[in-house]
């Protein structure tokens, strides 16, 4: 009964941190079609924000470092969903129906926020602010001007490099007059720790076995968001526009449903998923700018395993791998079988969590050669524009 209840616990642990780091991806990937190789630096600013949310609460005192958590989750959200919206405004909408190009365009600004979080300091702030501020409020000032139209090709190019050289120019200053204070990064490359709450860090025992609160929260939180989603894609206005677009784009256009910003919202969505995923892994290890690369191999395995474009999918994979995982990691089959025999050897050869993950990716292209389209297959949408 202990084993069974051990395995149940941990398997469904395993599979709420999995299930928390794919939800966001089944609907970016599910819904919309786009290989966003960045959803797992999404989760990596999300691990940040709660890092830099923790700090806030902890110089505010004890009494106010307890509850950190009930910030640090819907600002991770905010966060995420923002860079979401400026990816998909930025780079994506012009990438819709051409899935080699998004992978490689989301590999490359899944380096940069990577590189980002490595360097960002506040002399770095403030050259970007700058940048921004001189660009887009210059191009604003111009836009529908007449000299802006009729010197479109040049006005563009030289605001830039204007822009650019006074950014740098101004930082630089700065960063000479100011010295480390500046132009020290705030993160670095090394990784930070983020401390749970005093509430988070017991257990309960049950039957023998220890249940950490710091998982049992990981578990409610994913079934908060799973419910939330739900209620969202299924009862919500734009949940149905979500819904219409994903069926047909064309004619959810013909009917006046505003397809660009359903693009955004949807992306928004699934990018806030990845920043509440990162506000939770943070609370399981140290959080560094390579934090979302140990998860996005696996929020995609859980995506496509389930299959392409069915969250259900998704929740039933999630758990599946879970389990299996923790299975043939704790070496629980060795335990029925007897010493010495080729069976037990097998199973204790696999009995470790890298060897465990490697049986499950044995398992998962096996099943994959029979179901090529996942547990739950359906048709994703096409998008054309």
């Amino acid at each position: 009964m202990t084993f069974l209840l051990e395995s149940i616990f941990n398997g469904t642990s395993i599979g709420a941190v999995l299930l928390l780091a794919a939800l966001g991806l089944a609907i970016v990937f599910g819904i919309m079609g786009v290989i966003n190789l960045a959803h797992g630096e999404l989760m990596m600013l999300g691990a940040y924000t709660t890092f830099v949310v923790q700090n806030a609460f902890r110089a505010l005192g004890d009494s106010w470092f307890d509850w950190y958590l009930l910030v640090a989750v819907p600002l991770a959200f905010a966060l995420a969903a923002g860079v979401g919206v400026m990816l998909e405004r930025s780079v994506i909408r012009y990438l819709y129906g051409r899935p080699l190009e998004t992978l490689l365009a989301t590999w490359g600004v899944s380096l940069i926020l990577q590189q980002l979080v490595r360097s960002i300091s506040w002399q770095m702030t403030l050259q970007i602010a700058l940048f921004c501020l001189l660009f887009f409020g210059g191009m604003w000032l111009l836009k529908g001007r007449t000299i802006a139209q009729r010197w479109h090709a040049w006005v563009t190019p030289v605001l830039l490099v204007l822009s650019l050289g006074i950014g740098i120019t101004t930082g630089l200053a700065v960063g000479g007059a100011a010295g480390l204070a500046v132009t020290k990064p705030w993160f670095g490359a090394q990784g930070v720790d983020v401390t749970a709450p005093s509430w988070l860090r017991a257990g309960v025992n049950l039957l023998g076995v220890q249940f950490p609160f710091v998982r049992l929260f990981i578990i409610a939180l994913t079934a908060v968001c799973l419910v939330a989603i739900y209620l969202f894609l299924l009862r919500s206005q734009w949940g149905l526009r979500i819904r219409a677009v994903t069926q047909n784009r064309s004619m959810s256009a013909c009917l006046g449903i505003p397809t660009q910003t359903v693009d955004a919202l949807t992306f928004a969505l699934g990018s806030g998923l990845a920043g509440i995923a990162g506000c939770a892994i943070s609370l399981l290890g140290s959080v560094s700018p390579n934090t979302g690369q140990n998860y996005i191999v696996d929020a995609f395995m859980v995506v496509v395993v389930g299959g392409v474009g069915k969250i259900v999918g998704s929740i039933v994979a999630a758990l599946g791998i879970g389990f299996v995982n923790y299975v043939i990691g704790s070496g629980l089959f060795t335990r029925f079988l007897a010493p010495g025999t080729g069976l037990y050897d097998f199973f204790e050869f696999f009995a470790s969590t890298s060897m465990a993950r490697v049986m499950v990716f044995i398992l998962i292209i096996t099943f994959l050669q029979i179901r090529p389209a996942g547990l739950f297959p359906q048709k994703g949408r096409t998008v054309d524009a």
